[in-house]
């Protein structure tokens, strides 16, 4: 329903800028970046983050480990990369659960133990299996091309011919962008949620995962991700957000607030028990 109401909020801002004809090239031009974005956002994304793939002879560990998850959690085998950079995140990317990806810093790796990389690992895992890395990739094309499409409107003018005059073209170009923006936060922070639940569930020990959110929020805070803050667009695909200050569980934050995710983590561990395979 939010990426309905996105496509549509994309065509509103295309009848404002150009009347009907506006509107259908907006509509045009969102399936076309969607058609787009979906055979090729990751490779986009791991090109971005200079992001390396590894095997099983040049990463032993963390190969084995993802595989004994994905099988765990009834997936294929994603492909496997590694970014060099310092501050401790994640991600994974892949139009669907047969082509997919998990990518890990070189600071994860470092800092995080055996355990809260499998809690990471098994989060962007429920991410693939969710298939949560498409609709993420959707919507972040989407917010992206509504804000050009608002800047040309502004640029031009828009169509004063709408209902609303030049005011209502003016109020359109203007809030759009911010709307969007709320639409893609809000998918994102509810798939969040999701994934760690089902995260979890895949490790079989939610305080691993609660333990991993934590480390990471502290020293993302300290430690620049330029790629990231170049590219501030894909800071909702990271397992925390890379980028600094962004860690207010509010309307404008990428992600749900660390201590809200490990609160409810523990409370699964509770509720569980933290029963699990390598209890």
């Amino acid at each position: 329903m939010l990426l309905a109401g996105l496509t549509a909020l994309f065509m509103a801002v295309g009848y404002f800028i150009g009347g009907q004809g506006g509107m259908l090239i907006a509509l045009a031009v969102a399936i076309a970046m969607n058609a787009f974005s979906y055979w090729n956002s990751d490779k986009m994304v791991l090109r971005m983050y200079g992001a390396e793939q590894v095997d099983a002879r040049a990463a032993p560990e963390l190969v084995g480990l993802v595989e004994q998850l994905a099988a765990r959690a009834q997936l294929p085998m994603p492909k496997v990369f590694v970014i060099d950079q310092p501050q401790p995140n994640a991600f994974a990317t892949g139009r669907n659960p047969e082509n997919a990806a998990v990518a890990v810093t070189t600071g994860l790796l470092g800092q995080l133990n055996h355990q809260e990389l499998a809690g990471v690992l098994a989060h962007e895992l429920a991410h693939i299996k969710n298939r949560d890395t498409l609709i993420m990739t959707v919507t972040a094309t989407l917010a992206g091309a509504l804000g050009m499409l608002a800047n040309f409107g502004l640029f031009f003018g828009g169509n004063r011919d709408n209902p609303l005059g030049a005011i209502g073209s003016i109020l359109m170009v203007i809030l759009a962008p911010m709307a969007a923006m709320l639409v893609q936060f809000a998918i994102s922070r509810t798939r969040e949620y999701g994934a760690d639940r089902a995260g979890a569930e895949i490790c079989g020990h939610p305080q691993w995962l609660a333990s991993a959110l934590q480390k990471i929020q502290a020293r993302a805070q300290r430690i620049d991700n330029v790629q990231a803050e170049r590219n501030p667009a894909s800071a909702h695909l990271f397992i925390i957000n890379p980028l600094h200050g962004g860690s207010m569980d509010s309307l404008f934050s990428t992600h749900p607030s660390t201590e809200n995710r490990v609160r409810a983590l523990r409370e699964m561990a509770a509720r569980t028990g933290q029963s699990g395979p390598w209890g």
